[in-house]
């Protein structure tokens, strides 16, 4: 009932244990009420914050750094809203929200997509039927290209230059309409696009062939509720779920050659399946010859019951947060 949005210190580096357990004290530096749950939330940049809620409302809260305090700098009330924006109870959840900065892209349960800038009062352009069922999540595919996924198994991709509010392309999950929950982009390779949805099933999409994933891989026993891949090292893919589980996928070269770290949660080899794609540049994620690229899975957390509902990943830090009511941080995500 009663949410915060709060900025902790997490210490630093020279404080983790040969296990990558951090023995210092991480301490709660500041924080500020939030009306609603905490859909989302991305920094927009050093000082600044996004902040999605289930009341349709987004924030922009910044971080005052000289003395610890966090302020609301921005507020758009109901940005989501499914009858009206007038009405007591006709917000929508905004579920999802993505920062370019000075640009915010913002998603909801009212299948609505606003395109909002940090200094202006009103929405830059809104696209108020995007979807007719819910839009879980959204990234930017280009800087002027987003991708969504929604509630029926689709991944669209907008180009905000168009006026028109139509997706310049939709792809779809065949048979089953499973929702779809998460999405992220290949760094460096902008067409390897990967998504999560209900079923815990990780796709791996190339959007420059067809409208089906180069590859469905098994993975979770319930909900994939955030895939990232590694920003700076991207044959690295971590996906967590309601099951429990954080997987690290690993694709890189020579898999076999790797220190031990990968054993620690129980070592599993799959094969990524076939797919038609003659290119200069082969990823490992779009592999022709699943034999030769093997990938290796490990879950960092064997043992963990509760649901893990978000991660972040940034150099050799890893950060989750779980039904536990509790964050984690490892620091030696390549010890």
């Amino acid at each position: 009932q009663d949410n915060r949005i709060s900025i902790w210190s997490a210490g630093d580096l020279g404080n983790a244990g040969l296990s990558g357990d951090y023995h210092g004290e991480p301490h709660l530096l500041c924080d500020i009420q939030h009306n609603g749950d905490v859909m989302d939330m991305q920094f927009l940049d050093q000082e600044r914050i996004v902040v999605a809620s289930s009341t349709g409302t987004v924030t922009i809260f910044r971080h005052h750094q000289n003395n610890q305090t966090l302020s609301a700098n921005h507020r758009w009330e109901k940005a989501h809203y499914h009858v009206d924006q007038d009405t007591s109870c006709g917000g929508a959840a905004c579920t999802g929200v993505v920062c370019n900065n000075p640009e915010i892209v913002t998603v909801g349960e009212d299948g609505r997509i606003n395109l909002f800038r940090a200094d202006q009062k009103d929405a830059v352009r809104t696209i108020a039927n995007a979807d007719s069922s819910t839009l879980h999540a959204v990234t930017f595919l280009r800087t002027t290209e987003i991708l969504t996924v929604n509630s029926i198994g689709q991944l669209k991709i907008w180009d905000l230059r168009q006026q028109r509010n139509e997706p310049s392309q939709i792809f779809s999950l065949a048979g089953d309409r499973v929702p779809l929950h998460c999405v992220d982009r290949h760094p460096n390779q902008q067409h390897i696009v990967a998504t999560g949805g209900q079923d815990g099933m990780l796709s791996i999409w190339d959007i420059r062939q067809g409208t089906m994933p180069v590859s469905l891989l098994n993975a979770h026993e319930a909900e994939m509720w955030e895939v990232h891949f590694h920003p700076s090292d991207p044959d690295h893919l971590f996906t967590c779920s309601e099951d429990g589980s954080l997987w690290h996928w690993d694709t890189s070269a020579n898999v076999s050659e790797k220190p031990s770290f990968l054993h620690q949660g129980g070592r599993s080899t799959a094969y990524l399946s076939h797919s038609t794609i003659n290119q200069s540049v082969v990823s490992a994620w779009l592999s022709n010859d699943p034999t030769k690229d093997r990938m290796e899975i490990t879950n960092l957390i064997p043992n963990q019951t509760l649901s893990v509902n978000s991660l972040d990943v940034l150099g050799p830090c890893l950060v989750y947060g779980t039904d536990a009511e509790a964050i984690y941080v490892n620091r030696q995500l390549f010890a």
